[in-house]
């Protein structure tokens, strides 16, 4: 199964023409395409399926629970599958079945181990306060996130724990948020405002064959030893923005097998 990976597109500023991969079975969109949300409508009628999931821009100057509402009404309306702490099974050309599992995954602060969260939410309060989300008429502050964040992580965990008993082949985590330090940015190395970019799924990442993630605007590619099996593989290729330099690089048409 070949699956095109687009993400970090920010599309309320940037510019950039999406097209079908070549090959591709389906499209994931794995967060920040665009806070307006606007852009979506680019993707309406694309030839293969398209798997969204969330990113954290998704959500600015939103409400939480009526952003989330609102864009999975928005893909539901473009057809496209919209997936926080959701499965999807996937039947692709050639009779795989691909298990889907889909969620925003914020931060938990916790990259640096417990000893670390105090630093690094206070290095999140500043992007946190630009994002203005308000939940239940409060600010979506570091503290909300990370309860956020751990409820994503226990969906995720009970889905990956679950056998698959026949009813599946395959298993692809898409987040957007980074499981892994390795994923950080290498141009401002492991600071506290990492842990606002990675998590420490460490543990979670050998339950999966393909991990896609994005929020980093840099691209990673590698992969988790698996005893007894192949590999799991972490990949992000996001595009991030022209005026940084971090499109340099980036290949639209990019896609992966699982």
């Amino acid at each position: 199964m070949k699956l095109q990976l687009l993400s970090d597109l920010h599309l309320e500023t940037e510019t950039f023409d999406p097209a079908p991969a070549p090959g591709a079975q389906a499209l994931v969109l794995a967060g920040d395409i665009d806070s307006s949300w606007a852009a979506y409508e680019r993707f309406a009628g694309w030839p293969v399926p398209v798997f969204v999931i969330a990113g954290n821009h998704e959500f600015d100057g939103h409400d939480f629970d009526a952003a989330l509402g609102g864009l999975g009404e928005l893909c539901a309306r473009l057809g496209f599958v919209f997936l926080e702490r959701e499965e999807h099974l996937f039947g692709a050309m050639g009779g795989e079945r691909v298990r889907i599992l889909g969620t925003t995954r914020w931060s938990d602060f916790d990259a640096f181990g417990p000893a670390g969260r105090d630093r690094a939410q206070r290095a999140a309060a500043y992007y946190l306060r630009l994002m203005a989300t308000t939940r239940h008429d409060r600010p979506f502050d570091a503290p909300a996130v990370r309860t956020e964040a751990l409820a994503c992580r226990a969906w995720l965990e009970d889905a990956l724990a679950r056998p698959a008993q026949g009813r599946w082949d395959k298993t692809v985590v898409i987040t957007h948020f980074a499981p892994s330090l390795r994923s950080a940015d290498p141009r401002y190395g492991r600071q506290p405002g990492t842990a606002s970019f990675c998590n420490d799924d460490e543990a979670l990442i050998p339950r999966a064959d393909l991990w896609l993630h994005g929020h980093l605007h840099c691209r990673h590619d590698y992969r988790v030893e698996r005893a007894g099996q192949r590999p799991a593989r972490v990949l992000c290729h996001a595009r991030g923005l022209a005026g940084k330099g971090e499109v340099e690089g980036h290949d639209p048409l990019f896609t992966v097998d699982v």
